[in-house]
C-alpha cells in the first residue's frame, strides 16, 4: 500500500463538521455518474461485449458441427447439445447451462471485486473520500452500481441467446432432461425464474468478491480470490464424506435451479438455496462496510 492517510471525512466521521455552506452527503457521488463512469472502463465493456459474443460462439460452433451428430448423441451432455438445437428457448437454456459454474462467476467477481481495490491501486480512492463522499455512501453507489452491471451481463447473455436461438432454430417448446416438454410462453417463464435464482446464487459471489475489494489494493486478488473460494467451496461440496455439512456451503444450492425446469416444479431447494445466498451475501456485505469505515485509507 502506498500514499497516507489524507481523508477528510475519517472513517468514522460524516465530514458534516466544518462542511462548507449547502454541501448535502446524499448529494455526493450520484448513482448515474458512478454507472457512466463505470460503463467508460475497457474491463466494463469487454464483459459486456463478451456476454453478447459467447451466444454468437456457441452458434456458430453448432454449425461447424452440425454433420456430426454421432458424436453430440453420446452422454448427457450430447442430449443438452441435441436440445439445444431444437428452439430459441432450448438454445438459451444451453448457453446458460455453459455459463452458470464458471463464466457468470468470473464476470459477478470481475465486477464486484474490482470495484473498490482498482481505486485503491490507482490511488484515486483517497481523493474520492476527500471531495468528501461519506465512505458509506461511497460503498453503497459502488455495490450497487457492480450489481446493476452484473444482472445486466446476465440479462444480455440470455436476452442474446434467446434472440439468436430464435432466430435461427425458431419458437419452439422448452425441452429438457428433467421435464416434460413445455409450451412456449410457460417455458419463457420458467427461464426467466432461472435467471432470477442464478442472479440470487450469484450474490453471494457478489458479497465475496466485494469483501476482497475493501480488504485488499490488488483487484485481481479480490476477483481472483472470489473465485478460488467459490471453486474451493464446490469441490467440497462434491465431497459426500462431509455429509450434512455440505448443505452449509454456499454452492451447496447452485444447481437448485433445474428444479425450475422439471414437472413439477421442485422450490425446495429453491428456497434454501436463495436463504443461504441472501445470508451469505449479507453478511460478506456487513463485513465489508464494516472494514472499510474503520480502516486508514492510504491509497
Amino acid at each position: 500500500m502506498a500514499g497516507s492517510q489524507v481523508t477528510s471525512d475519517g472513517a468514522r466521521g460524516t465530514g458534516s463538521i466544518g462542511a462548507a455552506p449547502g454541501y448535502r452527503p446524499s448529494a455526493t457521488l450520484p448513482f448515474a455518474a458512478e454507472f457512466r463512469r463505470q460503463a467508460s472502463r475497457r474491463r466494463t465493456q469487454l464483459a459486456l461485449g463478451f456476454m453478447v459474443l459467447l451466444p454468437l460462439i456457441i452458434l456458430i460452433a453448432f454449425q461447424f458441427d452440425s454433420g456430426n451428430d454421432d458424436d453430440n448423441g453420446r452422454g448427457e451432455f450430447g442430449s443438452l447439445i441435441e436440445f439445444a438445437t431444437t428452439g430459441g428457448l432450448n438454445f438459451t437454456l444451453f448457453t446458460i447451462f455453459v455459463s452458470a459454474s464458471f463464466l457468470l462467476v468470473v464476470v459477478v467477481a470481475l465486477f464486484c471485486g474490482d470495484t473498490v481495490a482498482s481505486e485503491a491501486s490507482w490511488g484515486s480512492l483517497r481523493y474520492l473520500l476527500a471531495i468528501p463522499v461519506p465512505r458509506a455512501r461511497l460503498l453503497a453507489v459502488k455495490l450497487l452500481v457492480a450489481l446493476a452491471y452484473s444482472a445486466l451481463a446476465l440479462l444480455l447473455l440470455a436476452g442474446t441467446a434467446l434472440l439468436i436461438g430464435t432466430l435461427r432454430y425458431g419458437w419452439e417448446p422448452l425441452r429438457s432432461t428433467v421435464a416434460a416438454q413445455l409450451e412456449p410462453g410457460e417455458g419463457l417463464l420458467r427461464l426467466l425464474a432461472v435467471l432470477g435464482y442464478l442472479a440470487v446464487v450469484l450474490l453471494v459471489v457478489a458479497g465475496l468478491a466485494f469483501l476482497l475489494s475493501v480488504t485488499t489494493d490488488a483487484a485481481l486478488g479480490a476477483v481472483g480470490g472470489a473465485v478460488l473460494l467459490w471453486i474451493l467451496s464446490s469441490i467440497l461440496d462434491q465431497i459426500t464424506a462431509l455429509g450434512a455439512l455440505r448443505a452449509f456451503l454456499p454452492t451447496h444450492y447452485s444447481t437448485a435451479w433445474l428444479g425450475l425446469l422439471s414437472t413439477p416444479v421442485q422450490t425446495d431447494d429453491v428456497v434454501r438455496g436463495s436463504i443461504s445466498a441472501i445470508s451469505y451475501a449479507t453478511l460478506f456485505w456487513g463485513l465489508a462496510f464494516w472494514r472499510f469505515t474503520r480502516k486508514d485509507v492510504v491509497s
